[in-house]
């Protein structure tokens, strides 16, 4: 799990998303960011969240919300998954982990008996003013929009 807290200021990053376009922080400053990490382009999980997020991209959009995605993935490996996908928002190659390390979502992982490091699934909610306004850090990979959604919407009550 993270070491940052909501409440506190997004740290800054910049990264090389899937079309060789130099993305970071200071690019959406006025604009909320959905700023989420997953393990590994093309796998269950990971397709299941990046086409739930792209399904419900205008919705998104229509809130005043952009998009990014983060792995360890490289950028050939990030074009074809969004190629495949059809995914509208940029994904950035983070093959030194130094965004993901920033964020503190690398850790111990278990998957079928075994331990390892990877990835933690986890999802950053930004405000306007790059302060962190939600974890996410129990993705429901095939209904995270809902997740992002629903947190918006109690926000408002």
């Amino acid at each position: 799990m993270t070491f940052l807290k909501e409440g506190q200021p997004a740290p800054d990053f910049q990264g090389i998303d899937q079309n060789g376009n130099t993305i970071g922080l200071d690019m959406f400053r006025g604009q909320k960011i959905v700023l989420y990490f997953y393990p590994k382009d093309s796998t269950p999980g990971c397709t299941a969240e990046a086409c739930n997020l792209r399904d419900n991209y205008h919705t998104l959009m229509s809130r005043g919300i952009k998009v990014i995605g983060v792995s360890a993935d490289n950028e050939k490996s990030h074009k074809k998954f969004s190629e495949n996908y059809q995914l509208p928002f940029p994904l950035l190659a983070d093959t030194e982990k130094k965004i993901i390390q920033s964020y503190g979502v690398w850790g111990e992982k278990k998957f079928m008996g075994k331990t390892f490091d990877g990835i933690l699934r986890t999802t950053f909610l930004i405000s306007e003013d790059g302060i962190i306004e939600h974890i996410f850090d129990k993705v429901q990979t095939k209904s995270h929009t809902e997740q992002i959604l629903d947190f918006l919407d109690e926000k408002v009550d």
